[in-house]
């Protein structure tokens, strides 16, 4: 028996401890920048603001689209929908441009008020709910 010895079980308890500490820092690191990321405590969901501008930049990818719309001499940040969620309900990559007008609906940020999470665009006459 290798492991009657009480060194053997000691270094194999420090193994077992070190893959534990191992397991739950990955699942923390996993975990922590999911629940930031998909939160709307950050946001002024009381409160809908409506926004029609022109869009400055545009950014499709993950985890969300992005533009920066210049609305009334304010330039927003709106983030949008994760491009998979775009693209199924009607909005694909390159169906937004540059120099394009659209109309945005959803919450200012609480922390900054210029940024916009969009419940919902229009765009080229089309609506799009974003949740």
């Amino acid at each position: 028996m290798v492991n009657a010895h009480p060194i053997n079980a000691r270094i194999r308890n420090a193994r077992i401890r070190a893959l534990v500490a191992a397991a739950c820092a990955a699942t923390a690191m996993v975990a922590v920048p999911a629940l930031a990321h998909h939160g709307w405590g950050g946001y002024e969901s009381g409160k809908t603001l409506t926004l029609t501008g022109t869009v400055e930049q545009l950014a499709f990818r993950n985890p969300h689209a992005m533009l920066n719309l210049r609305s009334d001499g304010t330039l927003w940040h709106v983030v949008l929908a994760p491009p998979g969620r775009m693209t199924a309900r009607g909005l694909p990559d390159g169906a937004i441009k540059v120099g394009q007008t659209v109309t945005v609906v959803g919450y200012a940020a609480k922390a900054d008020p210029a940024e916009l999470r969009a419940e919902r665009i229009t765009a080229d006459g089309q609506t799009v709910e974003l949740r």
